[in-house]
């Protein structure tokens, strides 16, 4: 379960999102096994510490001490995959989508077109997103 506040925990405030929209996050309860980091087609999870890339800038981790997902990459594999491709394969269920902060289907597959601009993605359906199965 997400506990913001606590130390050395991500919160939702330190993440400075502003106005955009999280699909899914990292709880407290990861184990920081790194199963999830290679399995997104957005390379939008890294490990704590790590800087991250985006939109050809580096910046700062979001945590120093456990796997994170930056937002701004997280489609929640929507038009690659029928279910979150971290959640399906991390070990203590740590990764959910962030009850306070939601996003359609068509965000999200707006989203995936616009990181991924050289891939065509195929029509929605029940093989390519959580929302249609």
């Amino acid at each position: 379960m997400f506990k913001p506040g606590l130390p050395g925990i991500i919160t939702q405030k330190e993440f400075n999102l502003g106005d955009f929209i999280m699909a899914t996050m990292i709880t407290e309860e990861c184990i920081n096994c790194g199963a999830c980091e290679p399995e997104c087609p957005n390379t939008a999870i890294y490990a704590g510490g790590a800087q991250y890339e985006l939109n050809g800038k580096m910046f700062d981790a979001l945590s120093n001490d456990l796997y994170y997902i930056v937002p701004e990459k997280c489609t929640e594999c929507v038009g690659h995959f029928n279910q979150e491709q971290c959640a399906a394969v991390c070990p203590v269920d740590c990764c959910v989508p962030d009850p306070n902060r939601t996003e359609t289907e068509d965000q999200l597959l707006e989203k995936a077109k616009k990181i991924h601009p050289e891939k065509p993605f195929a029509a929605l359906s029940a093989e390519n997103s959580r929302f249609r199965k």
